[in-house]
């Protein structure tokens, strides 16, 4: 017969254990946040720790929404203009592959286009609105992100880590 004191100390101990899983499967959804795998419309492959060195925007943007059609317009200048820095975009809510190809060759995209979803999204924390951009240290590690459009100084500014900048990207 177990005493009150053992009984006490196994309750404890069965708690103990617990909340360590709970906290090991908490900083392991934490710690694998930053993780993720992209496939572009070419088939080629992006995942966050094969482009670590480079600062990464990956921006998630609709044909529809006119705030995301003329971003392009400043993320295609971005991309051409550093060399360090890789611009991921992301189409969702869309009909046919087409009406995205033809808005990227209209704007004349030259960075990745993934062909997404709501489940694309959902390994990036999901979308409150259209456009919403995430960015990504040479670390790899996820600066934040913004829901709205961008312009080029504003990414310029937060990739020089400006304080008036980073404010723009939130966690």
């Amino acid at each position: 017969m177990m005493t009150s004191d053992q009984h006490h100390n196994d309750i404890l101990h069965k708690g103990l254990l617990i909340a360590a899983f709970l906290s090991g499967a908490l900083l392991g959804s934490i710690a694998s946040a930053d993780d993720w795998s992209l496939k572009d419309k070419d088939g080629v492959r992006y995942t966050s720790s094969g482009l670590r060195g480079k600062w990464v925007l990956v921006n998630f943007w609709a044909p529809w929404c006119p705030p995301c059609v003329e971003e392009l317009t400043e993320l295609v200048s971005l991309q051409k203009q550093h060399h360090d820095l890789l611009v991921i975009g992301v189409a969702v809510q869309y009909e046919t592959k087409q009406e995205i190809m033809g808005v990227a060759k209209s704007k004349s995209v030259s960075y990745p286009i993934v062909f997404g979803n709501e489940d694309t999204a959902g390994d990036f924390g999901g979308l409150t609105g259209l456009p919403t951009s995430y960015l990504y240290s040479p670390s790899g590690k996820l600066v934040g992100h913004h829901d709205g459009p961008l312009t080029q100084n504003e990414i310029e500014q937060a990739i020089e880590q400006k304080p008036e900048a980073m404010s723009l990207f939130t966690k």
